[in-house]
């Protein structure tokens, strides 16, 4: 019997380049002044404190602090991600590897990208950084949804339902990632998984990245780790 193609699922962010660097924090100035107006609007507390603290607790609850912003703020998910991702010039933030197209070649399958982003920013950045035509597919946020609601990662219900739509068995597939809740999630339904902790990790996530089948610090070593994957 011939043995199903391997399907690498990537992340973007901190996985394929350093977002740690510019990217977040500009995204997260952005997300501040955004939910700062929507609350304040709604005469909720807008001080700085508090939205910082439910960005960062909606992004730790929901895998995205957008679904959180959607649940109990009744925000326009397409306003939230325009606006959170509003960029002067989005090249000046974005660190380019050299040699990365070269290690994406190098892997044997199919490689999609899986990520929390949206498709405007990611498509922007995998085209600055010359990857774009490694990817046979693209998925965004945008693109994860369960029963019409928004379902990004770490959401086994979208994981499963991905799965079946392509007919792909969990087995063949490996999800390349960042973030510890992800890994979990995807390793729960047997794909196996990669932890990358070379950009901007935190502490907690490093000490529990043995979750992973193995844990990298950076792709640019996953061409000589393909046997631990069992891949030939």
């Amino acid at each position: 019997m011939q043995a199903k193609q391997t399907i690498w699922l990537f992340d973007l962010d901190n996985t394929l380049h350093n977002a740690s660097a510019a990217v977040f924090p500009s995204i997260a100035n952005n997300m501040t002044r955004y939910m700062t107006q929507v609350l304040a609007e709604a005469n909720h507390p807008s001080d700085p404190e508090t939205v910082n603290q439910l960005r960062i607790s909606y992004l730790k609850r929901y895998g995205a602090t957008l679904k959180g912003m959607v649940i109990h703020h009744g925000v326009n998910e397409k306003d939230f991600l325009r606006e959170a991702h509003k960029f002067d010039h989005l090249p000046d933030l974005l660190r380019r590897e050299r040699g990365l197209s070269k290690i994406l070649a190098l892997l044997p399958g199919k490689k999609i990208l899986f990520t929390n982003a949206p498709q405007s920013y990611s498509q922007q950045a995998i085209r600055h950084f010359q990857i774009h035509r490694h990817f046979a597919a693209h998925i965004s946020i945008e693109n994860m949804r369960v029963h019409g609601k928004s379902h990004p990662k770490p959401s086994k219900p979208y994981l499963r339902r991905l799965l079946a739509q392509h007919g792909w068995h969990p087995s063949q597939c490996i999800l390349v990632e960042d973030s510890v809740a992800n890994i979990i999630a995807a390793k729960q339904l047997g794909i196996r998984t990669v932890m990358v902790t070379g950009h901007g990790q935190h502490v907690q996530q490093k000490s529990i990245s043995a979750s992973a089948d193995i844990t990298v610090k950076s792709v640019f070593d996953l061409p000589r780790r393909l046997r631990q994957l069992h891949i030939s």
